[in-house]
């Protein structure tokens, strides 16, 4: 097949996959992420083939919505196998969507370009304006609170405290969303991570000041 072809039908595969999902992984943030990495990608002559492919199966494997992520890698390596896509090619596409996920921030940094090119795109479409409205979809579909003041925020999390422990919408910002600007690779994602965290910034302050009751 070539590579065009391979591409719409794993937009396809992949929009199905993601049809029914109401926790802010559904498809329009696969390809809110397939473009900004593509955006991306040529500012930093990355392989767009890969790049491309990457973003969309990201989520795929996700174990969030998988029994865990050793079965979600199994849907991507069979889907991947079945298009016939060049072994080292697949690894490089394996490679980057088994390792760029946060999970409270204990990861290596992303070994290729490309890698770094789909983490950045996957990582500034949670925050922002959508990165916000992701959170309180995620949250109110796994029946956590928008906000308790009893409930601190964690600090220093393993992975699996980081998945499984309490939390709430507002805590996710101070566990992951403000931290994530930092954490950036290429210059490009830099630029915009930037005014998107001043967008939550003040997003957090009007949130406190309704809370609190204050007109």
């Amino acid at each position: 097949m070539e590579q065009q072809n391979i591409i719409d039908a794993t937009a396809t595969f992949v929009r199905n996959f993601h049809s029914s999902d109401s926790s802010g992984h559904d498809w329009w943030h696969i390809e809110r992420v397939r473009k900004a990495a593509l955006q991306i990608g040529k500012r930093e002559n990355a392989d767009l083939f890969v790049v491309e492919m990457a973003a969309l199966l990201h989520d795929v494997a996700d174990e969030k919505l998988n029994k865990s992520e050793e079965a979600g890698l199994v849907k991507v390596r069979n889907w991947l196998s079945s298009l016939h896509i060049p072994d080292s090619k697949q690894e490089e596409m394996i490679d980057i969507i088994s390792t760029m996920s946060f999970k409270g921030g204990n990861r290596p940094p992303m070994r290729t370009i490309e890698g770094k090119v789909v983490q950045d795109a996957d990582r500034l479409d949670a925050i922002g304006a959508i990165g916000i409205a992701r959170t309180f979809a995620f949250a109110g579909a796994h029946g956590e609170l928008m906000y308790d003041p009893e409930l601190p925020y964690r600090k220093d999390m393993t992975s699996e405290e980081y998945r499984n422990g309490k939390s709430t919408a507002v805590n996710h910002f101070y566990e992951k969303l403000l931290k994530l600007k930092d954490t950036l690779n290429t210059e490009a994602a830099k630029k915009v991570a930037q005014e998107r965290h001043d967008f939550m910034v003040r997003f957090l302050e009007q949130f406190y000041k309704e809370w609190n009751g204050q007109l």
